[in-house]
């Protein structure tokens, strides 16, 4: 999921509204807002677009700001949020203790002209950002059907992406979290799957694949099978279930399940739950949420939204983290899901969840 953002600036100075600017390679690749298909607009409204190593990692430490440290079990969760516009603001420790990219870190941004040249300068300021923050790094994403290299096939397929996982790992190795493939067919398919597996016995073979070069890169990271719908729409959580079945048994080393969740605000918290709770029961997984926010201009009604669904987040084992997409009004994917004012004043919904998280 995108904003078609980019940042200007250069050499990591401050920019406007607060952020660390460059002018390095994320903005090189366009950028697909319209990305998420019409199945997003069914009864849930309009959507969008861990497991093993979940114990302990950090050594009981506390995070950035006092906050719980990184993804260490369900009472221990962590609430992030992304970059704005292609940078990442020099307020965001003070609000977040996890950490996305939007587009910066997505293999099309990185690599859009050849297996040999990448575009690492704006990922490289923002995992240094974390780092000097105690920040949990997440990647988004490996592989998607959206913004990858035009110059992959399905006769090198295979070397570019062990390529592309190997060299993002090696470049960040405290990545903890990673969206190995983002919204799986039917919603998105990379056009060079054939040379990642095709569908083979599973159906989703490529994916299956796609986990298992993720795990030889990137051994220590929680992968992650990221979609949209799947805690709003009984087919898409279906599906998901069923995906995420066919690829362990064959072989997939996948840690958890990611939901975008950008049509839970208007869905009723109590379906949302059972659709969390249910992918957990049905394959053994814990659950992230991934890409949230509340579309609704109203403060009120966004503030009572955030109280009644952060709040079944938290208290669900199920769910071990939550990333918001955006918090910066007039900066966020969708028009009305901003949190404070590009000069730092809170909407009700960012103070009452600041409260919540004893900011």
């Amino acid at each position: 999921m995108n904003t078609g953002g980019a940042s200007t600036g250069a050499g990591g100075s401050l920019g406007s509204g607060g952020m660390i600017a460059d002018s390095g390679g994320a903005g090189s690749v366009a950028m697909d807002a319209g990305s998420r298909d019409a199945s997003r607009n069914g009864a849930a409204g309009n959507a969008a677009d861990a497991g093993r190593r979940d114990a302990g990692r950090d050594g009981g430490t506390t995070g950035a700001g006092g906050f719980p440290p990184s993804d260490a079990g369900p009472g221990n969760k962590f609430v992030g949020n992304i970059s704005t516009r292609g940078a990442i603001r020099s307020d965001f420790a003070g609000f977040w203790n996890q950490y996305s990219p939007e587009n910066e870190g997505k293999w099309g941004s990185i690599q859009p002209n050849s297996q040999t040249s990448f575009n690492w300068a704006t990922l490289d300021r923002e995992y240094a950002y974390t780092q000097q923050n105690n920040i949990i790094f997440k990647e988004h994403n490996f592989i998607w059907g959206k913004q990858q290299p035009g110059w992959v096939n399905s006769g090198n397929a295979e070397a570019a992406v062990k390529n592309w996982m190997n060299a993002f790992c090696q470049r960040y190795p405290n990545v903890k979290l990673i969206d190995v493939v983002n919204e799986p067919p039917p919603h998105t398919t990379p056009s060079y799957i054939a040379g990642m597996g095709g569908t083979g016995a599973s159906g989703f073979d490529w994916i299956a694949n796609a986990f298992k070069w993720a795990r030889e890169a990137c051994p220590n990271a929680i992968l992650v099978l990221n979609d949209f719908n799947n805690i709003e729409l009984s087919g898409d959580n279906n599906h998901t279930i069923d995906i995420v079945n066919r690829i362990k048994a064959a072989g997939a080393p996948i840690d958890a399940i990611g939901a975008q969740a950008h049509a839970a605000w208007n869905t009723p918290t109590a379906t949302v739950k059972n659709f969390i709770d249910r992918i957990t029961q049905m394959t053994g997984l814990p659950v992230y949420i991934t890409e949230y926010d509340i579309n609704v201009a109203d403060d009120a009604r966004q503030m009572s939204i955030m109280q009644d669904q952060m709040t079944m987040y938290w208290n669900d084992p199920n769910v071990r983290g939550v990333t918001i997409w955006g918090y910066v009004v007039g900066s966020t994917w969708e028009a009305n899901t901003g949190l404070i004012q590009s000069n730092g004043t809170m909407r009700p919904a960012m103070s009452w969840l600041m409260t919540f998280l004893g900011r």
